[in-house]
């Protein structure tokens, strides 16, 4: 196969990047990037109401959830909105974490949200208007993730049984108390929850 022009036959050759420029002509000095395209964050990722947590290959986390469903004690909750939210949390903490989400994220979500076990007739209740429609309402899904505070999203998930009673009554309170924001012009309404960072503190 012959060789192309611009390969250098040994590798004691000089690069060949100059052959086609006029005598005494070289290429500029490459200049500083700059956020300047359409797109470019020039101050980084940008944070707040519905922006989530991005990372690396979070949508696994889905898989993953999904993979978990035996674990899961359902009352009168869809399993897809089910699976939504626990994935949701476990994106977000991976994204904590900055890495993919694995299952030690999921089993994280699942023991939060009480799903591993058999709770009260009253938690099952509100956690069922919490999570219903989940699936298919990327601010309900919200809402309750971002309703976990960083904090709690660093601990291990055999660390988190004495916070789950703590927490479960923070997202219930928040929940009850969400504000409605509408962007003035008639436009689609958003709902969001307050996060309580107090949950950490909980005995």
């Amino acid at each position: 196969m012959a060789t192309d022009p611009f390969v250098a036959p040994k590798l004691e050759d000089k690069p060949r990047q100059h052959q086609n420029l006029a005598p005494g002509v070289s290429y500029p000095a490459a200049e500083h990037w700059r956020a300047n395209r359409p797109g470019d964050l020039p101050t980084g990722q940008p944070t707040g109401m519905l922006l989530g947590s991005p990372g690396p290959n979070v949508g696994y986390a889905l898989k993953l959830a999904r993979d978990r469903k035996d674990r899961l004690h359902l009352e009168g909750e869809e399993l897809d909105d089910v699976v939504s939210v626990i994935a949701g949390i476990a994106m977000r903490r991976a994204s904590e974490l900055s890495r993919a989400p694995v299952v030690s994220d999921v089993d994280f979500a699942i023991r939060l949200l009480g799903y591993e076990r058999e709770l009260t007739e009253h938690v099952f209740e509100w956690r069922r208007l919490v999570v219903g429609g989940a699936a298919h309402d990327y601010v309900t899904r919200r809402t309750v993730v971002d309703a976990v505070p960083k904090s709690l999203l660093r601990l291990k998930p055999d660390e988190v049984g004495d916070k789950v009673a703590a927490f479960h009554e923070a997202l219930r309170a928040a929940w009850q108390q969400e504000h409605v924001t509408t962007d003035g012009e008639g436009g689609d309404t958003l709902t969001h929850a307050v996060t309580v960072d107090e949950v950490t503190d909980a005995p």
